[in-house]
């Protein structure tokens, strides 16, 4: 027996010997890995994503909503030509073309030429004129009409697609970063589980050798025998969780030309450092939610959005009273003091034009809809606001928890190596069965993938913390 002792002495040597090597290093399956980072896996996502390209065009459609609301100020040429002959007689020939040119203040220029003909034209009518003129709205229009309303907003609708696309960009990215995560801690599992079942294997061999030489019992081996079972069975459940990790993850790449990737089965996920998170850094993200959070800069961009509706829609009450003013000039006869004269009540024409509803129920319910519009905004705002800092504080206050915990699992772990090495050391002298040396180490791997599932949790605490205050740490 004490040959027996001696080689269990060896062998249990060996145990230590693997488990220490976990706790050194937990990078390698094999020479060949390599690490694919959370950092490099945001940034494929960020270069490559259909998702994050489609996002993208959310302010492409913004510029091209601006582009055609700055058609409205585009000079517009308009040409009418009508004919009338009848019996053999020609009626009239009327031919006008006229070039408006809106300017943004509301007033709008135009210019234009006309030549008529016929035995049955308007006393009026002249055969042939120039004219160039003006209109000004002097009620309704002055400040802001429907043109400039539609173009400020135009313009603040591509802060709101910027915002839009952030949003939809921090949400993916948030739930990229739960599946590289929950991809970190099956590696970390199956990396356990495998040399847990090598260890087991191992031993029963050696348990096996020693009982066919009749060193040991045959019964002896039947409990090592059961352990690798069980372990084989735990490790192929590891890897099917690690595969379906890694396909779950391989969803997010993509190349260049937009055609999926598939993850290297070389690669695996980085070493986790959980650190201690400063208070002021989430005081920080409280302080600026309406600078950086796209939901709540979302809804200031339509709060000024309403803000100019609302300009409008006041502007709207009064009536509409417009003034024009054209020069007249014959072209043929055409004179330098032409302008001159039309001043002095000479080759002119003005007039004005006058218009008001009764009762303005229309003007007035659009105002009275906008003002209620800003008061929905406004209390969206408040309740969306309040949402985003209780969903910061939660996950500080588990970020904060976590690392607790991990510290206290760590300590938790090495105490618990230190009794396995006990054991062994007992077992050496003949005070330890081979059943306790197991226990011993079944225990060990269940705290320590619990301390890998508490690194992923922090992991993922720290990505929640990230989405709800839209920063980056």
């Amino acid at each position: 027996m004490t040959n027996v002792v001696k080689f269990y002495r060896y062998k249990i040597t060996k145990v230590w010997m693997f488990f220490a090597l976990i706790l050194v290093s937990q990078m390698t399956f094999s020479q060949k890995t390599e690490v694919f980072s959370f950092q490099d896996f945001q940034e494929i996502i960020l270069k490559n994503h259909p998702v994050v390209k489609q996002a993208n065009l959310y302010i492409k459609d913004a510029a091209a909503e601006l582009m055609q609301a700055k058609g409205l100020f585009d000079p517009k040429i308009s040409v009418v030509f009508d004919r009338k002959a009848f019996e053999g007689k020609d009626y009239y020939n009327r031919f006008e073309s006229i070039l408006k040119v809106p300017i943004y203040s509301g007033i709008e220029l135009k210019g234009g030429y006309e030549r008529n003909a016929g035995v049955k034209l308007l006393n009026e009518e002249s055969p042939s004129l120039l004219f160039s003129g003006v209109t000004v709205p002097i009620g309704q229009g002055l400040l802001i009409d429907a043109r400039r309303n539609t173009l400020l907003q135009a313009k603040i609708l591509n802060d709101i697609a910027i915002s839009e696309k952030q949003k939809i960009i921090n949400k993916f990215i948030f739930s990229a970063a739960k599946d590289y995560w929950e991809w970190y801690l099956t590696y970390q599992k199956l990396k356990l589980n495998q040399e847990a079942y090598r260890i087991a294997e191992d031993r029963f061999k050696w348990l096996s050798e020693r009982a066919k030489v009749g060193e040991i019992a045959a019964i002896d081996s039947v409990e090592a025998s059961i352990t690798v079972q069980d372990r084989l069975v735990i490790k192929e459940q590891s890897t099917l969780e690690f595969q379906n990790a890694t396909l779950a993850l391989s969803n997010y790449l993509w190349n260049a030309s937009e055609q999926p990737l598939e993850l290297n089965t070389d690669f695996i996920p980085q070493l986790i450092q959980p650190m201690v998170l400063e208070r002021q850094k989430v005081d920080e993200i409280l302080k600026n939610l309406e600078v950086n959070h796209p939901e709540i800069a979302k809804i200031i961009f339509k709060q000024k959005q309403l803000t100019i509706e609302e300009k409008f829609r006041v502007e709207m009450l009064k009536p509409q009273l417009n003034f024009n003013f054209n020069v007249l000039n014959a072209p043929l006869n055409y004179q330098k003091d032409a302008f001159a004269n039309a001043f002095l009540l000479n080759n002119h024409k003005f007039g004005f034009d006058f218009a008001m509803p009764i009762f303005l129920r229309k003007e007035r319910g659009k105002l009275q809809s906008v003002r209620i519009k800003q008061l929905q905004t406004s209390l969206e705002k408040t309740i969306i606001t309040r949402e985003i800092k209780t969903e910061i504080e939660s996950a500080y206050n588990e970020v904060t928890n976590l690392t607790r915990q991990i510290e206290q699992q760590t300590s938790a772990n090495s105490s618990q190596l230190r009794l396995l090495e006990a054991e062994k050391q007992k077992f050496d002298i003949g005070e330890s069965t081979l059943f306790l040396i197991n226990s011993r180490e079944s225990k060990w791997l269940e705290m320590q993938t619990k301390l890998e599932t508490l690194k992923a949790k922090y992991e993922k605490a720290i990505a929640t913390l990230q989405f709800a205050g839209a920063v980056q740490f």
